[in-house]
C-alpha cells in the first residue's frame, strides 16, 4: 500500500478530492470513468459491500494505523483483485481541510468509482414501493430521502435528470450510505410509462382533488410509486395532472407542508407493504 505525504495544497495527486467539481467528477461525458467521493470509514464499507470500486484515499495521519487501517486493508484487497494500486494519500489535519475545503468526517475520504446506471426495467421489476424524486436539488433533503425509502420499505428510486445526483458527496453523507443500499436510476420517461410496468402513480401535492394519505385505497394497491416534488415549488402541474392519484398529509395547527424529505418518511412509513 502506497502512503503518499502531501504537503503541498498544489499536489496535482490529490485533485479528485481538492479542485474537481461534483460535475467533473461525475463526468457526463465519459461516465465509465466517472467518480464520486464518500466519507468515513463506516459509509466507505457500506458502498464496498455494494459492489464499488475504490480508486484512492485521503486519510489523516493518525487514522492510517487507527480507525481506518480495516477499510484501508479492504479497499487495498479489492484494488488488487482488479490489478491496480491503491494510493493513500495523507497529511496532518490542517492540511488535508485547506486541501478539500472542509474537515474530513472521521479524517477519511474515498474516491470510488461509479458504476453504469441501471435501466428503469431492472428498477421496477419485482418492486411494489417505489419513489420518484422530480427536481429535487438539495443535497440533504436527497440524501435524506434515500436514507427513509431504506429503512421503511422503497424497492427503488427514480430520479428526473433536473434533480440532484445522489452521488454528490454530502448526499451520501447525510444517507449514511443508503444511496448504495436501494436500486435506482435517471427517469427520462414521462410519469405515465410506469403503468407499462404495472404502478399505479401518487402525486404528493395540495390541491382541491387531494385524496388523505391514509386513504384505504393507497395501501391497497400492489404496485405504486410516490412522486416527490421540489422543495419551494412542489410538483409541476403536469406532473400531478399524470398521476393517478393526488395525496395530501393530514395537517394540524394549520401548518400547510412538510420539508420534502420529512413528507417522504411519512408516505413511506403509511404506504409501506407487509413483506
Amino acid at each position: 500500500m502506497p502512503v503518499i505525504n502531501i504537503c503541498s495544497l498544489n499536489d496535482e495527486r490529490v485533485s479528485i478530492f481538492s479542485s474537481l467539481t461534483e460535475a467533473q467528477l461525475r463526468n457526463k461525458l465519459e461516465p465509465e470513468k466517472g467518480l464520486f467521493i464518500v466519507e468515513s470509514p463506516k459509509v466507505i464499507d457500506v458502498a464496498l459491500n455494494s459492489g464499488y470500486t475504490p480508486v484512492a484515499m485521503l486519510c489523516e495521519e493518525k487514522h492510517i494505523h487507527g480507525d481506518a487501517s480495516e477499510i484501508i486493508d479492504k479497499c487495498e484487497s479489492i484494488a488488487k483483485e482488479d490489478g491496480c494500486s491503491f494510493p493513500v494519500y495523507t497529511g496532518k489535519r490542517e492540511i488535508l481541510s485547506k486541501l478539500t475545503g472542509y474537515t474530513l468526517t472521521r479524517g477519511v475520504l474515498c474516491a470510488m468509482r461509479r458504476q453504469e446506471s441501471k435501466p428503469m426495467e431492472q428498477i421496477c421489476h419485482n418492486a411494489q414501493r417505489l419513489v420518484v424524486i422530480n427536481g429535487v436539488v438539495d443535497t440533504t433533503n436527497i440524501g435524506a430521502i434515500f436514507r427513509a425509502a431504506a429503512a421503511l420499505g422503497i424497492d427503488g428510486i427514480l430520479l428526473t435528470p433536473n434533480s440532484c445526483d445522489p452521488l454528490n458527496r454530502r448526499a451520501v453523507r447525510v444517507s449514511m450510505g443508503s444511496v448504495f443500499l436501494v436500486p435506482w436510476t435517471w427517469m427520462t420517461e414521462d410519469l405515465s410509462s410506469l403503468h407499462d410496468y404495472g404502478f399505479k402513480t401518487a402525486a404528493m401535492a395540495l390541491t382541491k382533488n387531494s385524496i388523505l394519505l391514509d386513504n384505504p385505497i393507497l395501501k391497497s394497491i400492489p404496485r405504486l410509486a410516490v412522486v416527490m416534488g421540489t422543495e419551494g415549488d412542489g410538483l409541476p402541474q403536469s406532473v400531478i395532472a399524470d398521476a393517478d392519484y393526488v395525496v395530501r398529509i393530514p395537517m394540524s395547527h394549520n401548518v400547510d407542508s412538510l420539508n420534502v424529505a420529512s413528507a417522504a418518511a411519512v408516505a413511506f412509513w403509511e404506504l409501506r407493504t407487509n413483506k
